[in-house]
């Protein structure tokens, strides 16, 4: 199938900084045998759809452990744009226009995947690229994890009420509407216009969508690492096809 887009040119970028109060120095923390910024370094390789990773951290022995997983960390991030509080969208766009003059030419579309989050398809990052590639009305394209539940949230009264009305109507699960939580961090694709322009998603979106529970795991405490773990356990045990998935060599 020939792509609508010429020869696209595609960067993953994995933001890792080296501060966390949660879980410390949590993005070189070691999950079978493999520092947790390898593990979306690998999934972007695997995929076959990037020519670039780049690993933005601050940290130098970050950096040394997403090169050692051959991942391209030509520069550090500043300071400034390594706090808690600073946006991931902040530091995409830092790292994409550095690395766009690093290199000497823009990129079409972006990759964005999270150290974090280890229970992705290489598939959907293909994926993802793909429908970008096909379809110049899609801004983003990204992982997405399918829910029967209902929300609530507070209004300006601060009174709790339903995200939306149709959820005051009860029905078996298996029957129900479905509404999707975005897991950008295991697989998304963006136009780098976006990012250019400090925003990770557009509005146009596809969605890739997964009801694998696992995927709720994001690690960011000894708790999470040790569920990832035990996950991963149950899975080369009873569910080897599974594991294949996301625990590559």
């Amino acid at each position: 199938m020939k792509s609508k887009l010429d020869s696209p040119r595609v960067v993953c970028i994995i933001p890792a900084r080296g501060g966390s109060k949660g879980l410390p120095k949590k993005n070189i923390r070691i999950l079978r045998g493999r520092p947790l910024v390898a593990w979306p370094v690998r999934a972007a390789q695997l995929s076959g759809a990037v020519d670039d990773v780049l690993v933005s951290t601050d940290d130098e022995d970050i950096a040394a452990e997403a090169r050692e997983a051959g991942a391209d960390v030509p520069f550090l991030r500043p300071a400034e744009l390594a706090q808690n509080l600073t946006t991931t969208e902040a530091s995409l766009r830092q790292a994409l226009l550095t690395y766009e003059d690093h290199k000497g030419f823009r990129y079409d579309i972006c990759v964005f995947l999270t150290a974090t989050d280890i229970f992705r398809d290489p598939g959907w990052i293909a994926e993802a690229v793909a429908v970008l590639a096909e379809n110049p009305k899609i801004e983003s394209a990204f992982s997405a994890h399918a829910t029967h539940k209902n929300y609530w949230c507070k209004n300006a009264d601060e009174d709790w009420e339903r995200i939306l009305p149709w959820m005051r109507n009860y029905s078996s699960r298996q029957v129900r509407q479905r509404i999707f939580r975005e897991d950008t961090g295991l697989a998304c694709a963006s136009r780098a216009e976006l990012w250019r322009d400090g925003r990770r998603i557009g509005n146009r979106v596809h969605l890739i969508e997964n009801g694998l529970f696992e995927t709720c795991i994001d690690i960011h405490s000894e708790f999470d690492l040790y569920l990832a773990e035990k996950a991963i356990e149950y899975f080369l045990e009873h569910e080897p096809e599974r594991a294949v998935v996301f625990v590559t060599g």
